[in-house]
């Protein structure tokens, strides 16, 4: 429910924003706030209000700790998880990881006395609280740590490299290039000046002033966040907070984060639920659902016969209307019984942004949102907000990430449609703005009403950029497969004590080794599993007539040669099941848990990068 203090001052957003707008720019912004507010007071009262616990500094370093798999720091246990995290890390990230477990183990000293484990038992340095004001632009070790008596090799660059915000008015857009080969905190090489990014920020709201930007394809190709393992999405995660904090530290800014409590949210029903619940409700009648069934509804029935409507989204339907179909659906909607013809454009857009007001929890999650807010205030240049916004997106929970994905395509087909509803980008981010970032809760008052402009910027970024904020970044996979192959090493190393296992390893010491097959690779007869030549791969596929077929690789077979291949072979055989579906080749195993490939991957990389996988055809996961 929206603060009482919640009421905008029309004064403020000339004046007091850090990233203003003239007062006429924002009116869309002012008027969904007070429409918002309306539509609250008409509703009931519920005790869904999140609640901030105070915590100490090294409360949270230790939350922290924890939210990035790195609990083994806290217990003092040898756990595998944790020990290969931390040999993954680059030279930033093992700082930040350095910089929390010093606040940390300072705190508890002074509260407790107790004798923790000193941060250059974990690190191996001599230096307990490095400080970074730049990173080498070489090569830095995979362990992400300095040797004693290595000196970094330094490169200063001009601060202009970067775009800004906003391009002068009449210049052409310019399109720049995006890498994932390195991290983004170790590709600064500058540290900004802060003082300079919070006075006179100015936002232009023309879709020209943002740039392009473009992400050229490794040899890799590039992954969706659909296309890994939830196992694997889970370390990325873990990573991507540790190298948010990184960026953050190289760039001078606080990452700020809230500490909420746990709150219970409705257990059934549609609206106020939290979406985990909703989608375990949903997957009862639609299994292996990411998307709740009304959401994606209130989304089909607009993308249906709402794009062209003039003013969707912004004007709104009738509150009355709207508050009869919200206690309809409640009531129908699980029975198929309510009829959607009745549903107007704009009110359907209503219950939309209800839908997600009402979430227990900010879709894109309490914890979070300061470091949304912090991105925008504190950071000038286009280019690192992506970088910083990546990250985020990446941090979110699977089922907020995959609702947030199908909500944002969904406004980029409203803004693709701006020459007949007259809603263009930043009129789309303005409105869709209070209703992200003004949450049920206490904080929800007039001190974060005054980042208008702020978020509506981000909302910019999110809708303009989304294709490349689903993408995960190369060099977050490349970790993930060190940690796997860190962990797979630390298991043999514990089994080569076992005497049973040393004896098992002598009868078949003749028989190559392989790791334990993980969840979803596919058992074949013993004559299709036979050692292969180098450079050769057998790739299975279950749903063909033909399901296995050796290939030779050389240097330009890409993932969709072997598909044409199988395809070709199989034209006229393939299973019943297989007809209709999108067919795509996975990785399977070795060092990544399963891998859906690009199709324009080079496959005598990706073998090169996990000899030990199976490969194999199958539909990609929706």
């Amino acid at each position: 429910m929206l603060s009482n203090e919640s009421t905008p001052p029309p004064a403020f957003s000339r004046s007091n924003s850090q990233a203003s707008m003239d007062s006429t720019s924002m009116e869309d912004f002012w008027c969904e706030v007070e429409s918002i507010k309306e539509s609250s007071e008409d509703g009931p009262e519920e005790a869904t209000l999140l609640e901030f616990k105070p915590a100490d500094e090294g409360e949270l370093e230790a939350e922290w700790l924890q939210d990035v798999g790195l609990s083994t720091l806290i217990s003092g246990a040898e756990e595998e998880d944790g020990q290969a995290l931390l040999s993954t890390l680059t030279r930033t990230q093992a700082a930040a990881v350095q910089k929390r477990y010093n606040t940390y183990t300072q705190t508890l000293r002074k509260k407790n006395k107790h004798t923790v484990r000193d941060v250059r038992d974990i690190f191996g340095t001599n230096d307990s609280s490095p400080t970074f004001e730049t990173v080498p632009v070489s090569p830095v070790p995979s362990n992400g740590i300095q040797l004693p008596g290595q000196k970094p090799v330094w490169k200063s660059v001009s601060s202009n490299s970067c775009l800004d915000c906003g391009l002068d008015k009449g210049s052409p857009s310019v399109t720049e290039e995006l890498s994932y080969e390195v991290s983004f905190s170790e590709s600064i090489t500058v540290l900004p000046k802060t003082q300079e990014w919070t006075k006179n920020q100015r936002f232009r709201k023309e879709d020209s002033a943002l740039p392009k930007f473009i992400v050229r394809k490794s040899r890799f190709g590039l992954t969706e966040v659909g296309d890994l393992s939830p196992e694997d999405m889970k370390k990325i995660r873990y990573l991507s907070l540790i190298e948010l904090t990184a960026f953050y530290d190289a760039l001078g800014v606080e990452l700020k984060r809230n500490r909420a409590e746990r709150v219970r949210g409705r257990e059934n029903g549609l609206f106020g639920v939290p979406l985990t619940v909703l989608l375990e409700n949903d997957q009862k009648k639609v299994p292996g659902i990411k998307v709740p069934l009304i959401f994606q509804k209130l989304l089909l029935k607009l993308e249906e016969t709402g794009l062209e409507t003039e003013g969707i989204l912004r004007v709104p339907g009738s509150a009355s209307r709207v508050k009869n179909l919200h206690q309809e659906l409640e009531a129908k909607f699980y029975e198929d019984t309510f009829d959607w013809d009745q549903v107007r454009n704009n009110d359907a857009a209503g219950l939309l942004k209800m839908f997600i007001r009402e979430l227990p929890s900010p879709l894109f999650t309490v914890e979070y949102l300061p470091a949304f807010i912090t991105l925008v205030e504190k950071i000038s240049k286009i280019k690192l907000q992506l970088q910083a916004l990546h990250l985020l997106i990446m941090l979110l929970p699977e089922a907020n990430r995959d609702t947030a994905k199908a909500f944002l395509q969904f406004l980029k087909k409203v803004v693709a449609n701006e020459g007949k509803n007259k809603m263009n980008l930043w009129n789309v981010s303005m409105i869709v703005a209070p209703n992200l970032f003004i949450y049920k809760g206490k904080r929800a008052n007039q001190q974060e009403m005054q980042a208008a402009a702020t978020t509506a910027h981000i909302v910019r970024l999110l809708i303009r950029y989304q294709d490349i904020l689903w993408t995960v970044p190369s060099f977050l996979i490349s970790q993930v497969r060190k940690m796997n192959e860190a962990a797979i090493n630390n298991s043999k190393r514990q089994l080569m004590f076992d005497k049973g296992v040393r004896k098992l390893l002598r009868r078949k010491t003749m028989e190559r080794e392989r790791p334990e097959r993980p969840e979803g690779a596919v058992t074949f007869p013993p004559y299709l599993q036979s050692d292969i030549p180098e450079g050769v791969i057998r790739v299975y596929a279950p749903l063909h007539s033909k399901v296995s077929m050796a290939i030779q690789l050389n240097s330009q077979t890409k993932a969709k040669d072997i598909l044409a291949r199988f395809h070709c072979e199989n034209s006229h055989g393939s299973s019943q099941n297989m007809r209709g579906q999108i067919q795509s080749l996975h990785e399977v195993g070795g060092n990544i848990g399963q891998h859906c490939l690009d199709p324009d991957a080079y496959m005598l990389d990706v073998y090169r990068a996990n000899p030990q996988a199976e490969w194999v055809i199958k539909p990609k996961a929706s």
